[in-house]
């Protein structure tokens, strides 16, 4: 890593001694081998973590499934999470309510769908070449996506209703562990998929598929995935949670110091210990570079970020406010939940301010607002209204198949 690495102040030290000091000092930490786990990577290796007292040991799991049933078991002390997984471990979809708390956000955009190689030799490249495909009455396409509750799976099926497709009705849906995705693919046991970095990358690179569209094309700047712990270890060891979110903050403000920063870091997660993926299918992602496998490159406007001055690590309520607003909608809760009061309990606003600030990180207001690719505002003030006002939903009758 660069030289240029940031440096804890003097006046930090204050959080690792006396009664603020870590109540629990060697966490085990889970990740998945995702390009955006970059910043607990970088906290756990390249010495963010022990200025405040801790000894980070990075967990790498094979699905997320398998991180969210450590975590619960404490197994895991905190882990790289998906934002909507978050919520309905907290909400109890899919299994027992266990109460759960966000430290802060870990990054932004990144995602992308990509479609198989039949497909684009079927001149099925754009949005509107899937409508009238799936339309046509063949067989049904099946799409994969990461978790029932995660963000790819709300990304997919907002992508496909905002082009007319029901992701319920329409399509099939199949739960696949990101690293598995590209291989998925090529045995053609699914059609397309909704994935993190570089599995997206990948795909194009070894000609199994294309990217049909990223996840800022649905929402630029939209939260991604969070630093999780169950609310009892955040109770439990409020000073550990507030060091570990400053070691975070640290390393994402040093990952976005510099590019030689963003290379650097690329080469670091690249390595079999951690994303074990190619490096040319990490880097130019990383560093905004695109390219779709149909020909088309581009540097986008809103790429993978995981400080942005500490706009990407808010935890806001309008973003944990949002996801619930889809589980409503897609029929994966039977009746609106108390969203503001439900976002209060999870988001843990009072250690990332104290975390924060202790950096010189500026903390926005716990709400934000967003236009999404249908033209529909997001700002979290009528949460309940904007779940019905969808014209594809399945707001009625039995739980959402994206359940199973």
């Amino acid at each position: 890593m660069s030289d240029d690495r940031l440096h804890t102040r003097n006046d930090n030290l204050a959080w690792v001694t006396g009664s603020d000091a870590p109540e629990k000092s060697t966490l085990d930490l889970g990740f998945m081998a995702l390009t955006d786990s970059a910043s607990l990577v970088v906290a756990a290796t390249q010495g963010f973590a022990q200025p405040y007292g801790l000894t980070l040991n990075l967990k790498r799991q094979a699905s997320w499934a398998t991180l969210r049933d450590k975590l619960l078991a404490g197994e895991l002390d905190a882990a790289q999470a998906l934002y909507g997984q978050v919520y309905g471990i907290h909400l109890g979809i899919g299994g027992t309510a266990t109460d759960m708390a966000i430290l802060m956000g870990l990054c932004q955009n990144g995602q992308a769908i990509n479609l198989s190689e039949p497909l684009r030799r079927a001149g099925v490249t754009t949005a509107e070449a899937l409508v009238t495909h799936v339309r046509q009455g063949g067989a049904r396409l099946t799409f994969a996506q990461t978790f029932p509750t995660g963000t790819h799976a709300m990304w997919l099926a907002y992508w496909l209703a905002a082009h007319g497709i029901h992701p319920l009705h329409d399509v099939n849906s199949v739960v696949v562990p990101p690293s598995q995705m590209v291989a998925h693919l090529q045995a053609a046991r699914i059609d397309g998929f909704c994935a993190g970095g570089p599995w997206g990358a990948l795909a194009v690179d070894q000609g199994q598929g294309f990217t049909l569209a990223t996840s800022q094309m649905i929402w630029p700047d939209h939260p991604e995935k969070v630093l999780g712990v169950t609310a009892a270890f955040a109770e439990a060891y409020p000073n550990t949670a507030r060091a570990l979110t400053m070691a975070v903050l640290e390393a994402s403000r040093f990952i976005e110091q510099s590019e030689e920063n963003r290379r650097s870091t690329a080469q670091l997660i690249s390595g079999a210990e951690y994303v074990d993926a190619p490096l040319s299918a990490i880097e130019p992602r990383f560093l905004g570079h695109y390219r779709d496998g149909l020909g088309n490159a581009w540097e986008d406007a809103h790429p993978l970020r995981f400080f942005d001055d500490g706009r990407v690590n808010m935890p806001y309520l309008s973003d944990g406010i949002w996801f619930m607003t889809q589980f409503r909608r897609w029929g994966l809760l039977r009746d609106d939940p108390d969203y503001l009061g439900v976002a209060r309990q999870v988001q843990r606003l009072d250690l990332y301010r104290q975390a924060a600030e202790a950096l010189g990180i500026e903390v926005p207001g716990p709400m934000r607002s967003a236009t999404l690719m249908d033209g529909v505002t997001w700002d979290g003030s009528d949460p309940a209204g904007y779940a019905r006002g969808f014209r594809l939903h399945a707001l009625a009758g039995t739980p959402s198949a994206l359940a199973l």
